[in-house]
C-alpha cells in the first residue's frame, strides 16, 4: 500500500464532513449525528493509518489495528491512542443502530442530544488530533 493520495483524501472528505455534522446537529437529527460523527472517526483514522504504511481492513472499527500498529504511529500522538481506538469502538457499535434502528428501536426516539454531543464533539477531536500528523 503506497497510495499516500488515497490516505490524503480520506482525511480531507473526513474533515470535509465536519460542517455537515452541525447541520444535522441544528436539525435535531441526532441519530443522524451519531452516524455521520462515525464515518468522519473511521475514515480520519483509517487516513492515519494509511499515512503510516498500514493497509486499513474493510471494517468500520479499527482500533485493534490502531493498537496493535502503535509503533508506526507519530509519537505525539502515542499519548491519545487509547482515547482514539476507544472512540472508534464506541461509535461504531452505534454505527447500524444510528442508522436503520431495529423492531425494538427507533433511532430518533433513541439517541439524545447528549448522544449526539459527544459523538460530534469526538469527531471533532479525532480530526483534529489526526489531521496535522497524516497525510
Amino acid at each position: 500500500m503506497r497510495n499516500r493520495g488515497l490516505a490524503r483524501d480520506y482525511l480531507r472528505r473526513a474533515r470535509a464532513r465536519l460542517p455537515a455534522v452541525d447541520v444535522l446537529f441544528d436539525a435535531e437529527s441526532w441519530p443522524d449525528v451519531v452516524r455521520e460523527s462515525q464515518e468522519i472517526v473511521e475514515l480520519t483514522l483509517k487516513g492515519l493509518l494509511r499515512s503510516c504504511g498500514v493497509e486499513p481492513p474493510r471494517v468500520h472499527d479499527v482500533s485493534r489495528i490502531l493498537l496493535a500498529e502503535m509503533d508506526r504511529l507519530p509519537a505525539d500522538l502515542l499519548r491519545d491512542v487509547d482515547w482514539l481506538a476507544d472512540t472508534s469502538r464506541q461509535l461504531r457499535r452505534d454505527r447500524e443502530l444510528a442508522f436503520y434502528g431495529a423492531e425494538d428501536l427507533t433511532p430518533s426516539d433513541f439517541y439524545s442530544r447528549t448522544d449526539a454531543v459527544h459523538a460530534r464533539d469526538s469527531a471533532r477531536r479525532v480530526v483534529e488530533l489526526v489531521y496535522p500528523h497524516a497525510g
